[in-house]
């Protein structure tokens, strides 16, 4: 196995996560807390060096990898000459904690260390910061707490840290995006091409749109959305392209436990497993019942623990993550010794088709212990909205400083209705809470527990969560540049009367 790095940029070894070679530190179960740095760090793109950011342990290496029962316990140095702050996203840290810019802490000015300490959850999850431009600068990397049943499982672990880059500064390309529509709030979140409208004559096949288009039938219309406003330099899968992809030594008839994680700021991809037998076995870190398939589809801050059987004969299996409505495409290879790799194109042969327009995917997950039954105390609809001219999304028609906070009481049972009336889709991410879905489209289902939805245009999915701690909590579009733009508001919990 090996581990998340970046040859020897980043630490020795190749780029996928596996226990058995990760630093000891990183592994530690006492009381001494694990060193992180927000840092600059160089890579190798298509040949070409690029200056990025990132989160390095006191080895150089990127990410965290704890065993069951370990403690989290980090000291988090801001080494850039930058404020930065880092969201421990899928984690449920008492809010003082959650890393979002003044709410309630306020950025780490540069040089300054805070300490973090609490409880973790097992799972599939990340560290990234909560500044749209930094992550874009990839200040993001994989966080994993193993549960002792997966410790116990006779499989080899790979993470898959996707990523879309560019070599242009990230405020040059948000100005691309927004045509100058920035917004924000307070503590560093800062503010293309694409349409959106109805054409009676617009085919409805993904596959005869133009590139980053899809048709979807409406009302006996035919009604475009923009599956991608920018047209990024390259795709990453573990900081590489398929120019120079991580080749991971694996045993034949092999056992892996994949996990995905999408860390792209813009892209939604398809995850393409070939013909080993794969399922899907958990999402955001949560157990789904297995779900047979070799393709699955995951959005910006969404993950994905995919179980691949290899065959008992030598060779080499392609994971490909292929972006929607188009044909770039990265990813790593699987490979037992001495098998003849070849080399993959960066562009598939045709364009992959929009990313669960009707939710077919999401339907079909089924929680391994979702929920318990009770009544709902409270309910709210969230409107999505927004237009590409003006590049301005919202979230019930407003954006962050003018929003209406989302308001519970702790204990309570909550439903949210994300309700999207806009031509995007939106991954919308709660801090501080887990839910589970519960409706899509009026259709009720027991689904996957999650941190963060997809919200495909023109589309409405309720979840259901007990409201946590009495604090302010983040609720946004996980889309960066929609973020950027202030598509955001708060999930308020007060004390329980």
């Amino acid at each position: 196995m090996t581990t998340f790095t970046r040859r020897g940029l980043l630490a020795a070894g190749g780029a996928a996560c596996a226990v058995s070679r990760f630093p000891a530190v990183a592994r530690a179960q006492t009381a001494a807390p694990v060193a992180l740095s927000a840092v600059r760090r160089t890579i190798e793109v298509n040949g070409r060096a690029a200056s990025v950011w990132g989160l390095a342990r006191s080895d150089g290496g990127q990410g965290l990898i704890l065993d069951p029962g370990a403690p989290f316990r980090v000291a988090l140095t801001n080494a850039l000459d930058q404020p930065t702050i880092v969201h421990w996203h899928g984690q449920i840290p008492p809010n003082v904690q959650d890393g979002v810019p003044d709410m309630p802490m306020p950025t780490l000015a540069p040089g300054e260390t805070r300490d973090y300490d609490f409880v973790p959850r097992t799972g599939t999850h990340w560290m990234h910061s909560h500044i749209p431009v930094q992550e874009m600068r990839l200040l993001a990397a994989p966080l994993i707490v193993r549960s002792a049943e997966e410790a116990a499982e006779d499989r080899q672990e790979v993470v898959l840290f996707l990523h879309d880059f560019s070599f242009k500064d990230p405020e040059e390309v948000l100005a691309e995006i927004t045509g100058g529509h920035g917004g924000g709030h307070g503590g560093g979140h800062d503010g293309g091409h694409g349409a959106q409208g109805m054409a009676p004559d617009a085919p409805t096949d993904p596959s005869t749109m133009a590139p980053g288009m899809a048709g979807m039938a409406m009302g006996g219309m035919a009604m475009e959305m923009d599956l991608n406003d920018y047209d990024w330099d390259a795709y990453l899968a573990n900081d590489r392209t398929l120019a120079d992809p991580e080749v991971v030594s694996v045993e034949r008839g092999g056992r892996v436990r994949l996990r995905v994680i999408n860390a792209s700021a813009a892209t939604v991809f398809w995850i393409d497993t070939g013909t080993a037998a794969s399922r899907l076995v958990a999402v955001d870190g949560h157990g789904v019942e297995p779900l047979p398939g070799n393709r699955f589809g995951v959005a910006m801050g969404q993950r994905l623990d995919i179980e691949i059987d290899l065959p008992n004969e030598g060779g080499a299996w392609p994971i490909l993550a292929v972006r929607e409505g188009a044909r770039e495409r990265t990813g790593l290879i699987l490979a037992t010794q001495g098998a003849d790799i070849r080399r993959i194109e960066p562009l598939a042969d045709a364009e992959a088709p929009a990313f669960d327009i009707d939710l077919a995917q999401e339907a079909r997950l089924v929680a391994r212990g979702g929920l318990p039954a009770r009544a709902v105390d409270r309910n709210r609809m969230l409107m999505l909205g927004g237009s590409m001219q003006p590049y301005v999304w919202t979230i019930d028609g407003q954006t962050w400083g003018n929003h209406a906070p989302v308001r519970a009481r702790s204990g309570e049972r909550v439903e949210l209705m994300f309700h999207n009336m806009s031509m995007m889709g939106h991954p919308m991410h709660l801090h501080g809470h887990v839910f589970q879905v519960v409706e899509i489209n009026g259709r009720r289902l027991s689904g996957a527990m999650r941190d963060t939805v997809y919200v495909p245009p023109m589309s409405m999915v309720t979840v259901a969560l007990d409201a946590g701690e009495a604090a302010r909590w983040m609720l946004h579009c996980h889309h960066m540049p929609h973020l950027a733009t202030g598509m955001m508001t708060e999930f308020a919990v007060t004390a329980a009367a």
